[in-house]
């Protein structure tokens, strides 16, 4: 039996960029993906600087579809009562992606590197052995590899197995995503504040937006009923058609105990998440990709052990407490309403001082 390097469990943005990280460094890499691709999911797809730097890296820029994507230079903070607080993003900006245009062109990407994708294929189990991990699906022989990295998600499959899985405290958080046929009215990612929940417009192609809420558990999961709360998005969309359906995803937050197993890796929202308020999942997963790719002909030669990960595993444990804490203090702020109030309406007046904000949380 063909011994892989790597096998992918996960073909959404982390794991395509795990593969085409793997590939370009001449490692066999092979995605397994239950769903057919492109793939879509519920996510703001906002891609901050940091995602837009790693996707020119990555050489993925040249395979994104036009009519998917949308630069933006700022980001909105807006209130109930029209207070807003703007800020200029650092460079290169940010992009708005419509989701099945970044996963075609990740998919481009990867291939285009040498590694193989094999949509419609989901992996029910794995058995990590002494030398090598194998891998079961549906339909078809094994599959056998020195290492598995898990991008399978925040209800990572693979993570429940492996029990690393550990419980998270607190209210829980839930997404719902809808995109209308609009040209975008601004070139910027606008939050919009309420009591409980957010609504993120996001430009995702020149006549595409899309609206995202955040809100708390035990609200009605109703898009129309959380939109009637966003009078002003609500008028800006008012009779355009949708040009998605409707699509949710949570509990947001999630806790793995360890990223890194004797030839297993967690990658992505798999390896641990908080929430999506600040935007920068994308751009942590695509740091994770290229810190492992750097690392993975050493590791994989070496027999793919905990030990040879360890590095890996602490610098982005790093990463994630940095963005951990973004996230939970702009999480507290939205949840004080009259704390928020006072804030937005501070730095409204004092915008160069919101930029320096948002340029230190994003490193």
């Amino acid at each position: 039996m063909r011994l892989r390097d790597v096998v992918v469990a996960g073909g959404g943005p982390a794991g395509l960029a795990v593969a085409a990280e793997a590939a370009r460094r001449g490692l066999d890499a092979l995605v397994l993906e239950r769903r057919p691709l492109p793939a879509d999911k519920a996510c703001g797809e906002g891609l901050l600087p940091r995602a837009v730097s790693a996707l020119d890296a990555l050489g993925v820029r040249p395979h994104l579809d036009p009519d998917g994507v949308a630069p933006f230079q700022e980001l909105h903070w807006i209130q109930e009562d029209g207070s807003r607080a703007e800020a200029r993003l650092p460079a290169p900006g940010g992009l708005g992606v419509r989701r099945l245009a970044l996963s075609a062109a990740l998919a481009a990407r990867a291939r285009e590197l040498g590694a193989e994708i094999r949509a419609r294929t989901a992996l029910l189990a794995h058995r990590r052995e002494p030398d090598r991990v194998v891998c079961t699906m549906e339909g078809s022989d094994p599959v056998e590899a020195r290492l598995l990295v898990a991008a399978d998600g925040l209800g990572s499959p693979i993570r429940e197995r492996e029990g690393l899985s550990r419980p998270v405290r607190g209210r829980r958080r839930f997404g719902l995503r809808r995109h209308y046929a609009v040209r975008p009215w601004a070139a910027a990612v606008e939050v919009h504040f309420d009591e409980g929940a957010e609504a993120y417009v996001t430009p995702a192609g020149p006549d595409r937006v899309g609206v995202a809420f955040l809100f708390e558990e035990g609200q009605a999961p109703d898009f129309d009923a959380l939109l009637s709360r966003f009078p002003r998005v609500l008028d800006r969309i008012a009779g355009a058609a949708h040009d998605s359906t409707l699509a949710g995803s949570g509990p947001l937050a999630r806790r793995a105990a360890a990223r890194v197993l004797d030839r297993l890796v967690l990658v992505g929202d798999a390896g641990g998440y908080v929430d999506a308020i600040t935007g920068e999942g994308l751009s942590l997963a695509f740091e994770e990709a290229r810190l492992l790719g750097e690392v993975l002909p050493a590791a994989v030669a070496g027999g793919a052990r905990r030990q040879d990960l360890q590095a890996w595993e602490r610098e982005v444990a790093a990463r994630f407490r940095r963005y951990a804490v973004a996230a939970r203090a702009v999480l507290a702020l939205a949840r004080r309403p009259r704390l928020r109030r006072a804030a937005i309406r501070r730095l409204e007046g004092h915008p160069g001082a919101f930029t320096a904000l948002v340029a230190r949380a994003m490193g």
